[in-house]
């Protein structure tokens, strides 16, 4: 078995469920269910306000200002009307991102984003909500119509585009967290211990910087497809 595809952690049938895969879905189960048990207190707290705690406002002011941040970010790349429409999708991925790409930090686990089939599979989310969003906000016709200007001979070509930026977003992301992790693996094996918290600032920095990057570039897609909606028809497709 290659190091490089992670251990496998589950048998089901002939399947066989590597780490990294597992750990995709712990993230995801984690969320969701982090995101049940806040929205169950902050609304308790809003009920009765008399009930709450100070770690509890602690909490929800970490919370808000989180959420104000990513809503400031998104605010810079969509149009004002479209930000609460997206904001959910990519504050879930920034959040996802973050913890995956964290999880490295913890002794014998690896980070999930490692493996290019995890990566992958965040690429092929990110290219069929781009596709989603456009067509729910120009419509069916109005969207496919655009993918033909100004000639349907660049079909193709746009084609083409969609396939390799969405590779290109794949390999991007797992590049740099297998980079990362080799190197860190390489120093502490040179350098043994003298060195443990300078490289934990730089994972900390480095899953901070990918994450970001990989969510503004699904932002940027997205808010691309969102364009169409403004622009002018053309006169053969009114």
């Amino acid at each position: 078995m290659n190091d490089m595809d992670g251990a496998v952690w589950l048998h089901l049938g002939p399947l066989a469920l590597r780490e990294p895969l597992l750990l995709a879905v712990a993230v995801s189960a984690l969320l969701v269910g982090l995101a049940l048990w806040l929205g169950r207190r902050l609304a308790r707290e809003a009920a009765d306000p008399l009930d709450s705690s100070e770690p509890s406002s602690r909490l929800q002011g970490w919370l808000e200002a989180a959420c104000s941040l990513m809503r400031e970010a998104v605010a810079e790349v969509v149009a004002p009307g479209d930000v609460d429409r997206v904001l959910p999708f990519v504050g879930t991925l920034w959040l996802f991102l973050l913890i995956a790409n964290l999880i490295g930090l913890v002794p014998g686990l690896s980070s999930p984003t490692r493996d290019l089939s995890v990566t992958a599979a965040l690429a092929l989310v990110v290219m069929v909500s781009v596709h989603v969003y456009g067509i729910r906000a120009a419509g069916l016709r109005r969207y496919l119509a655009h993918h033909l200007q100004p000639s349907p001979i660049l079909l193709p070509f746009h084609l083409i585009s969609e396939l390799t930026r969405t590779l290109a977003l794949a390999i991007r992301l797992f590049g740099n967290m297998m980079s990362l992790e080799m190197a860190a693996m390489l120093v502490l094996l040179v350098a043994g211990l003298l060195v443990p918290i300078p490289l934990l600032v730089l994972h900390v920095v480095e899953a901070l910087v990918q994450a970001y990057i990989f969510g503004m570039l699904a932002l940027i897609y997205i808010a691309s497809a969102l364009e169409i909606q403004s622009l002018p028809e053309s006169p053969d497709h009114e």
